[in-house]
This record gives C-alpha cells, structure tokens and sequence, in this order.
C-alpha cells in the first residue's frame, strides 16, 4: 500500500451494514489548522449506524469512513498548527472519518489522552462519557442527593451515564433488558436495577424509589413514555437517542402536571457546533476524574478491524454489553 492510500469502512451510499465494506482509498491530507492521524483505535457508537443509513440529522457527503470517534497518534501538520505536535496521542472526533486507517482533524479540536489512558480506553471516551456529562449537568441540571434512572444502562453510552452520575453523587437505578446488562450496570456502581422490559416494570421502578428527578434517555421507543410518568415534580426527562429504533410522542399534558422539564441532549451540535469551548472544559473535568480516581473509564471490548460488521451489528442489535472498540494497531 502506498502513502498516498489507506483502508477504511467505506460508505458508497446510506445504507445497512451490509452495504459497507473496507476498501483502499486515498489517505486524506491536513489542511490549514489541521492534523493528519493514524488511528489506533476506534469506538463504535449506534450513532454511527445513524448516520451511515441516513437517518441521522447530519447527512455527511458521499462516500465516506463512518466512525464517529477514534484515538491515535499525530503523524503530519497542516499550515499553522502549533498546539500540537507530531508523535502526541489524541483524541479525535466528529461525524464520520473512524473507521480508517487515518483521518484528519482540526488541531483546535483534539484531546491529549493522558498517559494514564490506553488507546482502547480513550476511543469512545470523549463521546460517551461527554455526552453523559453534558446531558447530566449542562442539559439535567444534575445535583448530589437526587435520584437517577438511566434507561439503556447497559451499553456503551448507558454505563458511561451510571458512572457520571455515581460520580456526581447521585442514586442511580439501572434499566436494562437483560439480567447481564443489569449485572454489568451494578458493577459500575449503579444503585440499583429494574428490567424495563417487563411488564409491571414501573411498578418494580416505585419499589426502588419515591422521587425520580431525572431519566437519562438514550432508549426511546416504548419506555420513554413510562419513564416520563415515573418522574417527580419538577423532574427532567433527557432525550438523548432513540436505540429502540422508534421515536415516541409524549402526551404534553404530562409535562404539565409534572411540572417536569423534556430536555433534548445532541452531543455532537453542542460539542462540535455551538459551544466547543465548552466542551472541551467539560472532556478536562472528565480526564481530571479520571487522573484523581473519581471515574475509571470501561475497558473497551477490542474487535478486529476486519470484524467490523459484527461489531455493528451487535450494537444494532442491542446485543453489546458495555463499549466495543475496533483495533486498527495492526493495520498498515
């Protein structure tokens, strides 16, 4: 292979997984303010099915390497790039560009993983545990002593929001659809564990708790709506994805008599579009846990490149328990 190519999962159009395939392709070039990456290793969201069938609100041009975060190592400057330097290990992230054996992407956007962090352990990181952060504080108005459901608990995102919300001093039950998922939450620290795919499961939710103040909601469908009607006066309900597939419609007169707050959480406008400082502040306050033992990032489940439509798939399937990391070290 030359320098001037690279593999990557290559989207020709929207479309299922089995529509993408790894292909040779030209390896992109940094422009003005940007870095050139080769990628160690690369985290595997549901959002990156989203926005590789086209039913994510950001429609990126065609063709393209889906892949919404990665870690790895600076490898070429572009023009006036001096925050950064060549050899460092970074963060990177955006809407697509992952999956492949390099990227490119604007210096001004990265973040340097502390040495303390493995490639496996920072790909996916600055995502799930952002947007779990974001929507908890920034969004949910998070305080020490209130109570959490956290519905989709035992996936990647889902067990990034057990963890920040243990660490931001709130109870947190943990629903889940299966007895593993559940397991895997409580070991996180979750408080407590509900099956949300029960049938009285709103009822086992009132045995746990009598003042629900927030829902971290990356779920949808179904749930949602029993989750709404569980929370307390003046709770806040946190739209955060629909990994069940369907979105639901909320009766408004709920959130009347509730007095509670539906609170949209888009990590990716907020982070990438509207307050970039901001976030970046909030990754700090993120790694500064991590470096004082106030938060252990998951270890990732590492997948072979070549593997990576299984690892899609078992994220579409809702199949994964905790995060799944696609290594790309042995790549050229």
């Amino acid at each position: 292979m030359s320098e001037q190519t690279m593999r990557a999962v290559w989207c020709e159009d929207f479309g299922p997984i089995e529509a993408m395939t790894i292909q040779t392709v030209p390896r992109p070039a940094p422009g003005a303010g940007e870095v050139l990456i080769k990628v160690r290793a690369a985290g595997i969201g549901f959002v990156d099915l989203l926005i590789a069938s086209g039913r994510y609100q950001v429609k990126p041009p065609l063709p393209f390497a889906p892949g919404s975060e990665y870690a790895g190592e600076i490898v070429g400057l572009g023009e006036g790039v001096t925050a950064v330097s060549v050899g460092q290990r970074v963060i990177g992230w955006g809407f697509t560009g992952a999956f492949a054996e390099y990227a490119v992407a604007p210096a001004a956007g990265l973040t340097v993983i502390p040495d303390s962090l493995s490639d496996a352990d920072a790909a996916g990181f600055r995502v799930n545990y952002g947007t779990a952060y974001h929507g908890l504080v920034d969004r949910g108005r998070a305080q020490a002593g209130e109570t959490l459901l956290v519905l989709g608990a035992g996936g990647a995102l889902g067990s990034a929001a057990v963890q920040v919300g243990k660490a931001l001093g709130l109870t947190v039950i943990a629903a889940a659809s299966s007895a593993d998922k559940r397991d895997y939450a409580l070991s996180l620290g979750a408080d407590a564990a509900v099956d949300y795919t029960a049938p009285n499961w709103r009822e086992a939710l009132k045995g746990l708790t009598d003042k629900l103040d927030l829902v971290f909601d990356s779920v949808g469908g179904a749930y949602a709506e029993p989750a709404f009607r569980s929370l307390a006066w003046g709770g806040r309900h946190l739209v955060v994805g629909f990994a069940a597939g369907t979105i639901p419609a909320l009766p408004f007169n709920l959130a009347l008599l509730k007095g509670a707050d539906l609170v949209g959480v888009d990590y990716a406008r907020f982070g990438i579009f509207h307050q970039p400082a901001k976030n970046l502040a909030n990754t700090k306050v993120l790694l500064d846990w991590v470096e004082s033992g106030k938060l252990q990032p998951l270890p990732g489940k590492t997948i072979p490149f070549a593997d990576f439509a299984s690892a899609l798939g078992a994220v579409a399937g809702r199949s994964a328990v905790g995060r799944l990391v696609l290594d790309l070290r042995h790549e050229a």
